[in-house]
Order: structure tokens, then sequence, then C-alpha cells
């Protein structure tokens, strides 16, 4: 079975990516060379230099300083938004897939009308109603996203619970919950967490999108989208302002994707290795 070590160098390349971006996220503190929101006009639209990196912007802040503290706000916001999506989408798959009959095909019902509602428009309207930040920005993620996973996990609990050492549970009075706890959770645990992984991207580029149109992450946060917002005025004179929060915004969406794809091959090898003897 795969390990680390004998990983393509494309997934190896992807777990240290992603470490670094942590632990600059983690850490910004202490890495960030200036104040990410401090005002100076008599650096505006400084270039690359030796005192700061990767330039400035509009308003003589420290772009280096702005991503470092980018990568925080991206990274902590992505992964809170995917836990609240997660839980949602994975209570719901549960008792759909779980209850069955008519419960299953009601929820089936709502699944497939928020399936059917164009994501991006839907979740930029819904944060428009609710007004921009961080708890509008949260609501507006997990409304729109629970819908795909909840069928995937409606899925998974249908193909587990038909399996004979659940009807075995059952002859030996085993609740509803303590089946679902102890036999059903833990045999999507893997499905999940690559899920999980895949999830965490698209909500980075969402929250991206969202504090880009104004209703996300609002000035002077140092977030990628908001600076990406601020750069579109620049970005032909002054690329890096541009270039900056968007190599950031590939790098981590690329990793987390690619770490995904590692996950998933272990998991089906590990699936494959076992079957041999069951």
């Amino acid at each position: 079975m795969k390990n680390f070590k004998s990983m393509p160098l494309i997934y190896k390349i992807s777990f240290i990516i992603l470490g670094l971006l942590v632990f600059i996220g983690v850490f910004a503190d202490f890495l960030a060379p200036y104040d990410p929101n401090k005002v100076n006009m008599s650096k505006r639209l400084i270039g690359i230099s030796k005192d700061h990196l990767l330039g400035t912007d509009a308003l003589g802040r420290d772009v280096l300083s702005r991503v470092i503290h980018g990568a925080r706000v991206s990274i902590f916001l992505s992964f809170i938004a995917t836990v609240f999506t997660m839980l949602l989408g994975t209570l719901i798959g549960l008792v759909s897939g779980y209850c069955g009959g008519i419960i299953d095909n009601t929820i089936q019902i709502i699944v497939t009308i928020f399936q059917g509602l164009p994501g991006l428009s839907f979740m930029i309207a819904l944060a428009g109603v609710l007004g921009s930040g961080v708890k509008s920005l949260l609501i507006a993620i997990t409304v729109t996203s629970w819908a795909g996973f909840s069928r995937i996990v409606r899925g998974e609990v249908l193909k587990v619970k038909e399996e004979k050492y659940i009807e075995g549970a059952r002859a030996l009075g085993a609740t509803n919950l303590h089946i679902i706890i102890h036999y059903i959770l833990p045999n999507i645990f893997a499905p999940f967490i690559v899920l999980f992984t895949i999830r965490i991207g698209k909500v980075v580029l969402s929250m991206a999108s969202l504090s880009f149109l104004g209703l996300g992450m609002q000035p002077p946060q140092a977030d990628w989208g908001v600076m990406i917002n601020d750069a579109k005025t620049y970005f032909r004179s002054y690329p890096h302002l541009l270039l900056a929060p968007g190599i950031s915004i590939l790098l981590l969406c690329s990793s987390i994707n690619l770490i995904g794809d590692a996950l998933r091959d272990i998991f089906d090898e590990k699936r494959d290795f076992f079957s041999q003897y069951l």
C-alpha cells in the first residue's frame, strides 16, 4: 500500500506546499515584515524591492505582509465553512439514506431543488441579501454547498446498511443510533475525508469570488479576494498586485485538490487490498 515515500512527486510537493501555507497562516504575525493594514501614502505603488519583496499597493501597504496574513484568513475560514457544509450534508445524507421511504423521498426532492439552482448565482444572491461579513459568508457557502455532499453520503449509507453485519447488529438488538455511530459512520469515513479535502479547495475559490465582488471579507482586511479586487484598477501597470494573491489562491487550491486525489488513491488501494480477504 502507498505511503508518503512511495507517492508520486507531484503529491509530495502538494503536501509540502499546503504544510508551508498552513505554517505561514499560523505564524503570520511573526513572519510578516510589516503591519498588513498600515497605510503609508509616501510609499504607494512601489515595485519589487529589497525593502518590499512584493512591492506595495495603492495605499502603501506591504503586499507580502498582506499575502501572508491573507493565508490565515483564507485557510481558517475555508476550513470552518467546509466543516459546516460537511456536518449539514452528512446529517441530512445519513437521515435520508438510513430512514428511506417517504423521508428519503422528501429530502431528495429538496436536494434536487438545491442542486438545480445555479450555485454561484445563488451564493451571490444569498450573500447580497444577508449583507457582507464573515457570518454572511459562512452562511452563504454552507447553504449553497451541502446538497451535493448529502447525496454522496446517502449513496454510501445505502450501500453500507445492506451489509450482513448491519442485519446481525439489528438482530442482536442494536438501536439505530448505535448502528449509525459504530457501523455506518466508520465505513463512510474514507470517502468523507477525500470529499472534505476537495470541498476545501472549492470553498477557497467561492470565498475569493465573494470577497472580490465585495460580498465577503471587507477592506482593509488582508484577504486574497479583497487584494485582487483592490488590484483590478492597477494590474496593467503593477501586475504584482494581482499576481501575488492570485498565485497564492492557485497554489492553495491546487495542493488541496492533489492531496484529495492522493488520499483517494490510498483509500482505494486499501479497499482493494482488504477486499481480497473478505
